[in-house]
């Protein structure tokens, strides 16, 4: 497995990590012991990067990854979650304040059984009035960042130009890092676009969800997924045509997500041991360049096509 650092934080992490939302049950139900031991696989195969948020399950995917963390000496990993978006009883909340934001992060350490934060993120910037992130949410976590509770401070988004905005209007150094979703895959490598932008700023890159949440996918989308008709239908001609090569989908978009050297990390999540296992072997083996073509030929016009978030 490769490691790069997530840009000048001194974070070198590996070039596929762990993204614990589905510790929450976010894509279908889990079994918790099967998720606890998938978070030591992932440890103990070289993976040094787990990042989750207390949006994931609302507070379950935190919970469960704090009881794997509780077996896990804290110099094996490198821990990012989240601040801004929430949820109680299948209801989603969103609050950006300062107060809640520096609370969030003190709520989350209990869950996760942890007295220090890596990466301390603002979660889902597009859902929030961008004037309060720059002039609130971010300068309540540089002010953790100061004390040491976190060590780095962080945006995420689905937008790309939400993540350019943020960054554009805060102070140099306020955000040392993006996490982008979606955006680095087979069907969709506009995050390509903005390298220059965020390298420039000494800004490091995560991308995740490099199966597009379901889209390049044998099992297909959830019923929940924004996408739009026509780009399904086109994935789902891509993941046929992978299957008659005898070559899974999964495996070449695992592979395609982690093989730009200048994307520090690539996050993917699951609750199951063997998908941990299969993930890593699939990102240690050479990708099939001629089968990437194929797959975006047959994509074509549906190629670069986002949605909302939701």
């Amino acid at each position: 497995m490769n490691y790069y650092e997530i840009g000048k934080t001194g974070l070198k992490v590996s070039n596929l990590s762990f993204g614990a939302s589905s510790l929450g049950g976010v894509f279908h139900n889990i079994r918790e012991t099967e998720g606890i031991q998938a978070v030591f696989t992932a440890i103990e195969r070289g993976m040094n990067f787990i990042d989750v948020s207390p949006y994931y399950g609302h507070y379950k995917a935190e919970t469960v990854l704090g009881k794997a963390l509780k077996e896990i000496q804290r110099d094996k990993y490198i821990l990012s979650t989240k601040v801004g978006r929430y949820g109680k009883d299948g209801v989603n909340t969103w609050d950006y304040s300062a107060q809640r934001a520096t609370d969030s992060v003190y709520e989350s350490m209990e869950r996760l059984n942890i007295d220090y934060i890596d990466i301390i993120n603002v979660h889902d910037v597009e859902f929030a009035d961008l004037n309060q992130v720059v002039n609130e949410t971010l300068p309540a976590l540089v002010a953790l960042r100061e004390k040491g509770v976190v060590g780095h401070v962080g945006i995420t988004d689905l937008q790309l130009e939400n993540l350019k905005w943020v960054i554009d209007h805060s102070p140099a150094g306020t955000v040392e890092s993006v996490l982008s979703f979606c955006h680095y895959c087979l069907c969709d490598d506009k995050l390509a676009d903005f390298l220059d932008y965020f390298e420039e700023r000494g800004i490091g890159i995560i991308n995740a969800s490099p199966l597009s949440m379901g889209l390049l996918s044998q099992r297909g989308v959830p019923d929940w997924h924004p996408a739009p008709k026509p780009l399904v239908e086109a994935c789902q001609k891509a993941v046929q045509h992978c299957l008659s090569k005898n070559y899974p989908i999964e495996k070449l978009a695992i592979q395609y997500a982690v093989s730009n050297p200048r994307i520090a990390t690539t996050l993917f999540s699951s609750a199951n041991p063997q998908n941990v296992i299969k993930n890593i072997e699939f990102a240690e083996e050479p990708i099939d360049w001629q089968l990437v073509q194929e797959v975006q030929d047959i994509i074509g016009d549906q190629k670069r096509v986002s949605w909302a978030n939701s």
